[in-house]
């Protein structure tokens, strides 16, 4: 039996831009095969019948049936009796390689290693365990002193905050489920990025809101009329926005765009959700950026309506689970309240070795910023290299370029690499209905030689999937039809 069943409407929606100049079947196939690798499809899931797929599409179903067809045939789906095609789960999304592995490079996930000081903080945190495992563990709002050094960084920052405004999570994405239950009712708008982080979206799909897209882009920022539009016809409940560095563009909002988003959503009623996991990760951009809310000159109302979330996962360590909330102390209970239904607290261990980190946060940052300067710099010049067609935009932080390849073909090439060991995700991954085919994230997180290793994989692919890209012939629709 089927876990769950999926519209050709649906499917049609998630699978953008799929058509290029290979046979019609085996287009639709990679095209599901990368919906299924990204787990955008989930296993269990049943696939629409041939016949109303290909009706969507406006393909034959003998079409449908061949790309159903390549799909059994490489493992991606079975037939099952009563259930159609559904699909299997075919292993995780990305292997991590083996220690001392050197044929996989996984790229998949944008996040560099532990700082390396990391270790020491965990054996001083536990040599201290006397102090605090005599608590319950169930700790819903978070240490008081981790809470506190969480506060005084933002009022340091030039956004005053009281440890009561704070409430420690199991890193950021539980800080958005956790905002997203509280705000979110099922059927209401929700205003988000796009391309944006692909989890924050999920999250907000798992509520069943309805997603509104604002576009953004790495050299040109955020679609201010768009935005405005949406905040204000719309009507969304929630905008979930990342204003440094943002994933996986890298681009970072002014404060005119602050501005704007601030008060355009406060006037529609809609929280903003600013997520700052990305803020800290500064290489050398050219002007100071605040905290999302600062400086604007805001009556109280509009500061109310913002909501800010951080992590320690990618200035430390993504296997340091802490995050926070940073809200308004009205809004502060119901998200406490909310906590119980999703997680019973944030472990006591994770904390304390938090609250070292906040001590050695400078010298942490300066640490990243070299890391991530020396791999930007690697891969922009490995880039230029090997594949000058691309567009390759500045980047001035965060933990990613957002290429551009000219042509549709993100997926098709994602696949390429991976069969060659390099993981990947493709630009559509990153969009809230489709599209992004023209558009590839490639961390500069790994180190250097890795990424090096990595553009050469990307250069033998590209002839392959470069021609996918190219306008389909009337030969070609003739011999698929």
């Amino acid at each position: 039996m089927a876990d769950s069943r999926l519209s050709s409407r649906a499917l049609v929606q998630l699978l953008g831009e799929w058509r290029d100049s290979a046979p019609a079947y085996r287009g639709l196939a990679d095209a599901v095969r990368m919906l299924c690798l990204d787990r955008r499809i989930a296993p269990g899931t049943a696939l629409p019948a041939e016949r109303d797929l290909a009706a969507r599409l406006e393909l034959s179903r003998t079409t449908v049936a061949a790309a159903y067809r390549d799909l059994r045939e490489s493992g991606h789906i079975a037939s099952l009796r009563g259930s159609g095609s559904v699909v299997r789960a075919v292993g995780p999304i990305a292997d991590v390689p083996e220690p001392g592995d050197e044929d996989t490079i996984d790229l998949h996930r944008a996040s560099p290693a532990a700082w390396p000081g990391l270790s020491a903080l965990f054996v001083e945190a536990a040599s201290d365990a006397a102090r605090w495992v005599g608590r319950s563990g169930y700790d819903l709002v978070g240490a008081v002193k981790l809470r506190t050094a969480i506060a005084d960084r933002y009022t340091a920052r030039g956004l005053p905050t009281d440890p009561d405004q704070i409430i420690v999570t199991t890193g950021a994405q539980s800080a958005i489920s956790l905002v997203t239950d509280v705000i979110v009712r099922r059927g209401d708008r929700v205003a988000i990025e796009t391309p944006t982080y692909p989890h924050a979206a999920d999250a907000l799909r798992e509520a069943d809101a309805r997603l509104v897209a604002i576009p953004v882009d790495a050299e040109y920022g955020w679609d201010l009329e768009r935005a405005d539009h949406v905040l204000r016809r719309a009507a969304p409940s929630l905008a979930y926005l990342m204003p440094d560095f943002q994933n996986p563009t890298g681009a970072t909002m002014s404060e005119h765009t602050r501005r704007t988003f601030a008060e355009s959503a406060a006037d529609a009623g809609a929280i903003v959700l600013a997520d700052e996991t990305t803020a800290d990760l500064n290489i050398d951009r050219p002007f100071e950026s605040l905290p999302f809310g600062f400086g604007f000159g805001l009556d109280p109302a509009v500061q109310r309506s913002i909501v800010t979330i951080g992590s320690l996962g990618k200035t430390v360590w993504g296997g340091l689970r802490i995050g926070w909330i940073r809200a308004d102390l009205d809004l502060v209970p119901r998200l406490i309240a909310a906590r119980p239904r999703r997680e019973l607290g944030t472990p006591e261990l994770e904390q304390q070795v938090a609250i070292l980190a906040f001590e050695r946060l400078p010298e942490i940052l300066l640490q990243r910023a070299q890391l991530l300067r020396e791999g930007r710099d690697t891969l922009v010049r490995a880039l230029s290299e090997r594949l000058p067609e691309w567009t390759v935009p500045t980047a001035h932080g965060g933990v990613s370029l957002w290429v551009g390849l000219g042509a549709p073909v993100s997926s098709p090439l994602a696949l390429a690499v991976r069969s060659r060991g390099l993981i990947l995700s493709s630009g559509p991954r990153f969009g809230v209905d489709g599209g992004h085919e023209r558009h590839l994230r490639v961390p500069f997180t790994a180190p250097p030689a890795e990424l090096t290793r990595a553009v050469e994989i990307l250069a033998e692919a590209w002839p392959e999937a470069r021609d996918r890209g190219r306008p389909v012939t009337e030969t070609v629709l003739a011999a698929v039809v």
